[in-house]
């Protein structure tokens, strides 16, 4: 403005009006484009920074053993790919921008206050110093609030899909009082960590400001007691306009810096995530398959020994069997005694601690997961569906045509129900597939192992969740469809192992009895033959 005004109205200005108007414009756009850059700058880095952090969290939690998953809460799964994950993309970049920006601001004053006003340092320096020690003295505890808000958040949403899923459940039996009461108590257990965080933060602004105008007070009352002459009034007024500033900027630097450590809290429990342990690879290109194994389907047990983390005992105990290929063997074993550790162990889902497992005299060890996994078919006792469609629940991955797809369903008693519905195969399936009954769900799965015709198959309780006439169709249908191949059924009801060729009773992780169906039930003392009385006893009276 200096440059633009006369000294009186007889001098002519140095510039004309159109070139100030001119260098304003010129100014303006400097400003814009600098602006704009810097934006750019900061949404690159911010998506490319959050697209890497998500992609990889993702990553080692898909890749995650399921151990990993039996210890660790849904909800807190979600809060790190929800909440933190939004921290990451929306506010840490903003955070950052905002430090830099303010110490540039800050640099910029002092680079200017040095060269005319540098008698204020004389006061800054150490207020500087102690705004400093009070953010360190801050930040420690408001670094570990922040982790508690994390933590306490992930229960909230655990339970608040728990109660969603579980519903009608909780309206059939009156509870809501109950949930809604828990769900208060989560929420106040969330809240004051949550306070405790805004206090500290507030605690510290206090006395950041406090500080500020204590020093600004004194710098005015030091310039205003100084002897007349001693200073340039216009200086000792840049002087103090400055100070000002810089009494501010400082307040707002240690403010920046202390908000943006909190907010880093976020992207520390990703990277927490990111360094689960990983499963095995799903393949090792060293040990190329033979593209028909497993050809026989026989498999050996040597000395199994299995436990679900190191500190916990051993839950099969030196198990050595073998299951012939081509016959089918029911696994018996009361609550607890290492039926589905078997099946696990089989899947790779628990990694033997000691011995082997081998499938046709390969050790499954060794082999990639998917190279295993993709050869053997299993039934679960809880039938899944997938929202999608028919089509897609038989054939996820589009490999067979629908006339093999219609004749899986023809196969599980399901061709008539599907031709019934106006799509057929694209017929819609819901959520877990809500819109079938249970039976039709587990004959959807029994459908998913005939179109894929593995040579080894596993029954984990594959019956235990429907009716007896679901139970007889699904027998007889796998009877027809796997006589060649090795079935492993784990029952529930005793009697479906009856029919099996070789019976394998465990107890306590050892296996206690190994024989025909028939030879078992000859010999009332074995505990096979108990244990059918015990299950017709049973079912008699009920």
């Amino acid at each position: 403005m200096a440059w633009a005004a006369p000294v009186s109205k007889d001098v002519e200005p140095p510039v004309t009006m159109s070139t100030l108007i001119y260098v304003f414009v010129a100014l303006a756009l400097g400003s814009s484009l600098c602006v704009l850059i810097r934006a750019l700058f900061l949404v690159t880095a911010a998506y490319k920074t959050a697209t890497l952090l998500f992609n990889k969290m993702h990553m080692a939690i898909f890749r995650a053993p399921m151990s990993f998953f039996d210890s660790t809460p849904s909800g807190r799964i979600l809060n790190r790919a929800s909440t933190d994950q939004s921290e990451v993309d929306t506010s840490i970049a903003y955070q950052m921008g905002s430090v830099a920006f303010a110490v540039i601001q800050l640099v910029g004053i002092i680079a200017v206050m040095s060269q005319v006003a540098w008698q204020v340092f004389v006061v800054f320096v150490p207020v500087v110093a102690a705004c400093f020690w009070y953010q360190r003295y801050y930040i420690d505890t408001a670094r570990e609030l922040q982790r508690l808000v994390g933590v306490c958040k992930a229960p909230i949403i655990q339970h608040f899909a728990e109660s969603i899923t579980g519903s009608t459940t909780i309206r059939s039996f009156g509870k809501e009082k109950q949930f809604v009461s828990a769900n208060s108590h989560l929420m106040d257990a969330y809240s004051r960590p949550k306070f405790y965080n805004a206090g500290a933060m507030e605690w510290l602004c206090f006395r950041l400001d406090v500080l500020s105008s204590l020093t600004f007070a004194f710098s005015l009352i030091f310039l205003i007691n100084l002897p007349p002459g001693l200073i340039d009034p216009g200086i000792a007024g840049l002087a103090v306009t400055y100070g000002l500033n810089l009494n501010m900027l400082q307040a707002w630097v240690v403010w920046s810096m202390c908000n943006l450590e909190n907010k880093i809290i976020s992207v520390e429990r990703i990277l927490q995530y990111m360094s689960i342990p990983a499963e095995p690879p799903l393949s090792m290109s060293e040990d190329k398959l033979a593209r028909d194994w497993p050809s026989e389907g026989e498999i050996q047990l040597h000395d199994l020994h299995v436990k679900y983390a190191p500190q916990l005992p051993f839950v099969l105990k030196g198990l050595t069997v073998t299951f012939p290929g081509g016959l089918k063997t029911g696994i018996v074993g009361r609550t607890g005694s290492g039926k589905s550790t078997l099946i696990q162990a089989l899947f790779r889902i628990v990694d033997p601690t000691i011995g082997q497992i081998l499938i046709d005299g390969v050790d499954i060890c060794t082999i990639g997961l998917h190279d295993l996994r993709s050869r053997l078919s299993i039934i679960p006792q809880e039938p899944t569906m997938f929202e999608g469609t028919v089509r897609s629940n038989l054939d996820p991955l589009g490999e067979y045509t629908d006339n093999q797809i219609w004749e899986a369903l023809d196969c599980c008693q399901l061709g008539d129900e599907v031709r019934k519905k106006e799509l057929k195969l694209d017929s819609p399936v819901i959520e877990n597939g809500e819109n079938w009954s249970v039976g039709q769900r587990q004959l959807v799965c029994l459908g998913r192992v005939i179109l894929k015709r593995s040579k080894i198959l596993v029954l984990d309780e594959a019956t235990a969740s429907v009716d007896t006439a679901t139970d007889n169709l699904i027998q007889k249908t796998l009877r027809q469809q796997f006589s060649e191949a090795t079935v492993i059924t784990i029952a529930h009801r005793i009697t479906s192992v009856l029919d099996s060729d070789m019976v394998l009773l465990l107890d306590n992780g050892v296996a206690v009895e190994r024989d025909t169906p028939a030879k078992l039930l000859e010999d009332k003392s074995s505990l096979f033959s108990k244990l059918v009385a015990e299950y017709t006893m049973r079912s008699t009276h009920t």
